[in-house]
């Protein structure tokens, strides 16, 4: 259980550095400024709330950190990919996004069905929706490559089209 959290934690963090590279300089206006101010407020509030009741769950204190870094590793995650999201407004934007969200609430399902009550529809709809956000995650890592190929072909192509030589030419006077 500790091993796949540790995993978990790493995917989670890779995900975050990827999309990281993607935030294109941005400006927000005060109303978007003061609505993710107040997600963000809401996000760690809630998050700070689910550790301590957890914290008097779980008696080891390394299963406790894990969740604590796999929980912050999410909410990172899922606050960069709106960030994304605002910024570019792409269909590859929006299907990172809906591939965070997948993750978010498959990781809550699976804390509510470990730590609170058991319920096999709980696990069930857990597992459905990680599967769902890792197949939206695969759509999206092809939606990447198709780009970049792309612009690879667009790229030889230009470089094709400038000649290697330039000709000067003097001006008749």
């Amino acid at each position: 259980m500790k091993f796949s959290g540790f995993m978990h934690f790493l995917s989670y963090l890779a995900l975050t550095i990827f999309i990281g590279s993607k935030i294109k300089r941005i400006r927000f206006d005060k109303v978007v400024a003061a609505y993710l101010v107040v997600v963000i407020s809401i996000n760690s509030y809630f998050l700070y709330e689910l550790f301590g009741v957890v914290k008097a769950q779980i008696i080891d204190t390394a299963e406790v950190n894990l969740f604590a870094a796999k929980s912050i590793s999410l909410l990172v995650l899922s606050l960069i990919s709106f960030v994304v999201y605002l910024s570019s407004d792409t269909k590859q934007a929006i299907l990172f996004l809906f591939t965070t969200l997948c993750f978010v609430f498959s990781d809550v399902l699976y804390y509510i069905s470990n730590y609170y009550i058991y319920n096999w529809s709980f696990v069930m709809l857990n597992h459905v929706l990680h599967l769902v956000g890792l197949f939206l995650l695969f759509n999206f890592i092809i939606g990447e490559n198709r780009l970049r190929k792309r612009q690879l072909v667009t790229d030889k192509m230009n470089s094709e089209l400038i000649p290697s030589r330039t000709i000067f030419s003097l001006p008749r006077q």
